[in-house]
């Protein structure tokens, strides 16, 4: 059993904390957060140590790994402290806002010999899974095009002085709330992806630097692609990708986080469309759990190196593109 802390408690912090309650590999033992009504708030709900300290947290011999479910600004800094203190680091998205800051990240768990884990848990969505396979063995041929659309309500009230709606925490807010999770299944499933063209826009709401969001993608394969992300509209998830065989789509009305259905919808030339329904799964548990064991040398964590950074490095070249109005090249 993995024992890890917290940092950060959170929406996000406390939904983690729920789904890893009944967790064989993974067992949070300690929070940390600077706010105090943060740590009043979990000490009802959960009888969990708590402390504003995370240093003292790193001191902890008890403690092997460190959840960080905190603003994007503090997680490269972060990162590396866990890392130099040899504990193993879970950081939620994005993880880090700056392709150097990912890199300074990555090789310092590098060369500490620790597991970085990412919370890019879409990957682990079982009709996403059933798309990779059909991917992988050939039944949608030649593949042309992907197209995807992650978009909900769920933050849409958020405060405009919240670090959710800072631009410098998000300069584009439906990219790091959703958007990250598709460019990291896009990276994952279709390799590099070599420029981008992006446009934002803001049409109500409070977040300064806009609610809606739409990429153009190409790969250095050649695919082309496009995800858009709205910050202001009802649950609504999409994912459908086109080859020269047929097509596949994944459709879901449900946030990772909730309860619901996704349909899987397969055409393939010449044959009779099908049709599958999946329930929910937990896939941020699915995700701190294969953190737990690649910690403990069962499997290798399912996101490498060159994933990790190739994410980071499509985020900031969609920052500048749709900042400049021009296509960027992803370094």
């Amino acid at each position: 059993m993995i024992k890890a802390a917290i940092v950060g408690l959170g929406w996000w912090g406390k939904h983690i904390l729920r789904s890893t309650a009944g967790s064989r590999k993974l067992q949070i033992t300690r929070g940390v957060d600077l706010r105090l009504d943060a740590l009043n708030d979990v000490t009802e709900a959960e009888p969990l140590p708590l402390s504003n300290d995370l240093e003292e947290v790193l001191r902890d011999s008890e403690i092997d790994a460190v959840i960080l479910a905190t603003p994007h600004s503090f997680h490269e800094e972060q990162i590396v402290l866990c890392a130099t203190a040899g504990k193993h680091v879970f950081v939620e998205k994005p993880m880090t806002l700056t392709r150097a800051g990912a890199a300074i990240a990555l090789n310092a768990c590098e060369t500490a010999g620790v597991v970085l884990g990412v919370g890019y848990e879409r990957r682990f969505e079982p009709a996403l899974k059933a798309i990779e396979k059909l991917i992988r063995d050939g039944s949608l041929g030649t593949l042309m095009h992907v197209e995807s659309n992650f978009s909900h309500n769920l933050l849409a009230s958020v405060d405009s002085t919240d670090w959710r709606a800072s631009p410098q925490e998000s300069p584009i807010p439906a990219l790091s709330a959703m958007g990250i999770h598709l460019t990291d299944t896009y990276i994952h499933l279709f390799g590099a992806i070599s420029e981008v063209f992006a446009q934002t826009s803001k049409r109500c709401g409070n977040w300064k630097s806009g609610d809606t969001l739409s990429v153009q993608f190409l790969f250095e394969s050649g695919l082309t692609g496009y995800l858009s992300a709205i910050l202001v509209t009802s649950m609504f998830v999409r994912f459908h990708v086109f080859g020269s065989q047929g097509w596949v789509q994944a459709r879901s009305d449900a946030h990772p986080s909730q309860d619901g259905v996704t349909r899987l919808s397969f055409s393939q030339t010449g044959q009779v469309m099908q049709t599958q329904d999946f329930a929910y799964c937990d896939t941020v548990l699915e995700n701190l759990e294969a953190f737990a064991s690649a910690i403990v040398g069962e499997a290798d964590y399912p996101f490498t190196y060159e994933e990790k950074l190739g994410n980071v490095s499509t985020m900031e070249a969609i920052i500048e593109s749709a900042r400049t109005g021009r296509s960027v090249a992803v370094e």
